[in-house]
């Protein structure tokens, strides 16, 4: 069993979408020290007040500025094939670092939103236990059975990647094999906790 507030991620990514201002989310700021930034969000970031571990990216987004003044941190990855959350998540996969929170995810494009968090699946099936925080909740990936402790009434939504046998214990409204995203959307957990029964990937989303 595990909760939304339990996961320790070794690394962080700040991709170039909104900047969260959630304290659930924010706290990964303080206690993280291999921040990466995405080089689309690395002008915002330290306009912030906050310094990078490092900044990862094709670099076709970051001010000249910062690219002067922070040569030595500069990760350039000129790779088209991807986008620069998987840049940047790949360069800390390279460094063995396999917990990841992923900030700024969402926002401002919704198609470069919808392939952020679809990508989490992607991370996955590589090992990688990456999840994505906003001001309202976090996406999760998960590969088959997993328990969940919350709160009674949390939100709660359930996007299928090909899993099959889903059945659910604890929510108000049970689970089927999914064809379509908006199908698991918008459910509820009855009372402390939660139980999903499946084979194969699926995504959670779950309202702080």
């Amino acid at each position: 069993m595990f909760t939304i507030d339990d996961f320790e991620p070794e690394g962080v990514v700040i991709d170039a979408g909104e900047f969260p201002t959630n304290p659930k989310a924010l706290r990964w700021l303080d206690g993280v020290a291999k921040i990466i930034c995405c080089d689309g969000a690395a002008d915002e970031f330290i306009g912030r007040g906050y310094m990078p571990w490092r900044i990862v990216g094709d670099c076709d987004s970051v001010s000249r500025s910062v690219r002067e003044r922070y040569a030595d941190i500069i990760r350039r990855n000129p790779d088209q094939e991807t986008n620069d959350q998987t840049k940047a998540v790949e360069y800390l996969y390279g460094k063995g670092i396999l917990k990841i929170a992923i900030l700024g995810a969402t926002g401002r494009r919704e198609d470069h939103t919808i392939g952020n968090i679809s990508l989490l699946i992607e991370y996955l099936k590589r090992g990688i236990e990456a999840r994505i925080y906003t001001d309202y909740g976090v996406f999760i990936p998960i590969e088959g059975d997993c328990e969940i402790h919350c709160r009674p009434g949390s939100q709660i939504s359930i996007f299928n990647f090909g899993a099959d046998g889903m059945k659910s214990e604890g929510l108000v409204y049970p689970i089927r094999d999914f064809d379509s995203w908006w199908q698991g959307t918008l459910n509820e957990c009855r009372s402390g906790s939660f139980r999903i029964r499946a084979r194969g990937y699926y995504l959670l989303f779950l309202n702080y």
